[in-house]
């Protein structure tokens, strides 16, 4: 009988590579654990998560034997950690393995709004730059005040590429941090009205929710742009796009959104923005890093040793 249970849509070497260590049992999604028979279930110890969809207490009684949840990413509020903890089920994720391929594109995307990069290439490719001249002047990057609202792993790696840039770093945290001169502010709307752009790369779940409230948004001021490679939960998003609409702020770089893959169509008319699919992590090395690590705390607990990554 298997005792794990992999839960989402994993590619196919992922898929191949739980099945081969595990003899695992792989389903799509949580809904599906329902269809299950009740002795596959009652064998489970081990769930393979991927995904965004709620998995929580009533998932977890469908799995009476469940002991620990290795989740594929770093950012683990699809999962219900007090359910868990309340169930004595142990909870992991993917931390570290990730932070560079998610600052990159932070940075990428600071880039392009920044410099219009896809103005620009429209501008070359549709002939214009020979018929009508060069684009308009945009706006220099280097040596500005930029925000890190969340100085975890991730927040770190994006204010050490923003060092490169002779930045005047400032960042929000719950707590000060040893940094290299950077200037904390204990409250957001403060860093806010400290810099030209905001970086956020805070956690998701229920305590970040609409944290970049309107207040903070507002704070930025006209020249001010907000990146965000974290959740799309933790900023208003219809105080971003109303900023966005008037021009109370310059732009913004987003790889998440409130309720994706579904995108607010307003975003979409936005010429200030620059959108990207929650592609942060996705590059083929990082992903297969995450899914061996994914794999490795699975192993860990079903040999009886100490969990390389754990979360509760």
């Amino acid at each position: 009988m298997t005792q794990t249970l992999a839960i989402g849509r994993y590619n196919p070497a992922d898929r191949a590579a739980l099945v081969d260590t595990f003899g695992a049992t792989v389903v799509s999604e949580p809904s599906a654990l329902d269809a299950l028979e009740a002795d596959l279930r009652a064998g489970i110890l081990a769930v393979a998560y991927m995904g965004h969809h709620t998995f929580g207490g009533a998932q977890m009684d469908l799995l009476p034997n469940l002991q620990v949840i290795a989740n594929y990413g770093v950012g683990f509020d699809a999962i219900d950690i007090a359910a868990a903890g309340a169930r004595g089920i142990k909870v992991t994720n993917t931390p570290d393995v990730l932070n560079d391929d998610v600052a990159d594109l932070a940075i990428a995307m600071w880039l392009m709004q920044g410099r219009q990069m896809r103005a620009a290439e429209s501008h070359v490719r549709s002939g214009d730059w020979a018929k009508s001249g060069p684009v308009p002047l945009n706006r220099k990057l280097s040596g500005g005040a930029a925000g890190i609202m969340g100085m975890g792993r991730i927040g770190r790696d994006i204010a050490d590429r923003l060092a490169a840039f002779k930045m005047d770093i400032h960042y929000h945290a719950r707590s000060k941090k040893a940094t290299p001169g950077w200037t904390y502010h204990a409250d957001p709307a403060e860093l806010a009205k400290a810099v030209d752009f905001m970086f956020v790369a805070l956690v998701g779940g229920p305590e970040t929710e609409k944290y970049v409230s309107a207040e903070v948004i507002d704070a930025l001021g006209p020249q001010g742009v907000i990146i965000n490679i974290s959740r799309g939960s933790v900023i208003d998003e219809e105080a971003l796009l109303n900023a966005l609409e008037s021009g109370q702020i310059a732009g913004a770089g987003l790889d998440v959104f409130v309720g994706e893959p579904q995108v607010n169509p307003r975003f979409l008319g936005l010429d200030n923005v620059v959108l990207q699919p929650h592609q942060g992590s996705a590059t083929a090395q990082t992903r297969a890093a995450m899914a061996q690590l994914q794999r490795d705390n699975i192993a860990a607990h079903l040999r009886g040793a100490d969990l390389l990554t754990p979360v509760n």
